[in-house]
């Protein structure tokens, strides 16, 4: 059996995720991980060679499937179409009012070099968008809420780091109890961003880093806390290391809606992780699989997780499927 060909450009928390979910599916194998960094200074989990970036177009023959584990704030809206010129590439952009602007890009790039894109992977977007997609198609006359949390916000801890005066920090998502269960009422409530969630940022600031400046900053970033209740703490290394040194997270999607007469019906969907970036990376993976099936079948261009079916997820077959599973 053919072993479908990985690899990874960036390797933060979720490049060692990816890393460690290739070691999980047999039918895959890493072959390179590409960092920014010196590639001497980096080492892997498994042992994975290192590589610049740089040099990223010499493997192009390669690697199957380059799954990009930057940033969505400013690393992804640049690499994503870069990197679809040479290689079949996957991410996980999750600015979610900037999907179609990052689709169109990539879709150009991944079209223009004979390519395969998929973008905007994960468990929201991604996982959570499909039961949005089912919950709204079965239930037509009804309201969708998605809750995230309680739980640590990759995207948005990373553009808190980015903050000028931040050494380290790390941002919590906290859905509201009370519009949680208004929700599963039934009573349909009408729920703005900010009733919904409130968002805990956590950070170690620089040594006479101006706070108040770094407070505004964070607060009054558009699309990530703009529209929320959102508080900002400073605290020391010690504490942060001590205390902010996991990656839980989890949410909700809900559907609640009317059958028949007057027929009152609920979906809800959960997710709670124990680590965000090794989840994520295990989604990133089983589309990489499903890349690889459909780009043998000559598509190009960019696709999002509405576009896969769900077979081409899993590594058995179709008459597998069918006997275990449907």
């Amino acid at each position: 059996m053919d072993k479908i060909r990985i690899g990874i450009a960036g390797y933060g928390n979720l490049g060692k995720g990816v890393e460690l979910a290739v070691r999980q599916n047999d039918d895959m194998e890493l072959c390179g991980v590409f960092t920014r960094r010196k590639p001497d200074t980096v080492k892997t989990v498994t042992g994975c060679a290192v590589y610049g970036m740089d040099n990223v177009a010499e493997h192009s023959d390669k690697i199957d499937v380059m799954i990009i584990c930057g940033g969505s704030a400013t690393d992804l809206p640049v690499q994503t179409p870069q990197l679809a010129e040479k290689f079949n590439v996957i991410d996980s952009f999750d600015t979610h009012a900037r999907i179609p602007e990052h689709f169109a890009n990539v879709d150009k790039s991944a079209k223009d070099s004979g390519h395969l894109a998929i973008i905007s992977l994960g468990w929201d977007p991604g996982l959570f968008s499909l039961n949005r997609l089912y919950a709204e198609s079965i239930l037509p006359d009804g309201k969708t809420y998605t809750f995230w949390g309680k739980g640590v916000s990759q995207g948005h801890s990373d553009a808190i780091r980015r903050v000028e005066g931040v050494k380290k920090g790390i941002q919590y998502t906290v859905p509201v109890d009370e519009a949680m269960d208004a929700v599963r009422s039934g009573s349909m409530p009408e729920l703005t961003t900010r009733q919904k969630h409130i968002r805990e940022c956590w950070i170690v600031p620089e040594e006479n880093a101006d706070l108040q400046k770094i407070e505004q900053a964070i607060k009054s970033m558009k699309n990530y806390f703009d529209e929320y209740d959102t508080t900002v703490n400073f605290i020391s290394d010690e504490e942060f290391d001590a205390v902010h040194n996991k990656m839980p997270h989890g949410g909700f999607v809900m559907r609640s809606g009317i059958t028949g007469d007057d027929t009152h019906q609920m979906i809800e969907y959960s997710l709670k992780l124990d680590s965000n970036p090794e989840f994520t990376a295990s989604v990133l993976i089983c589309y990489a699989r499903a890349l690889y099936r459909m780009r043998k079948e000559g598509v190009t261009g960019c696709k999002t997780a509405f576009d896969i079916a769900p077979a081409y997820l899993s590594r058995l077959s179709p008459e597998e499927l069918r006997a275990k599973m449907l």
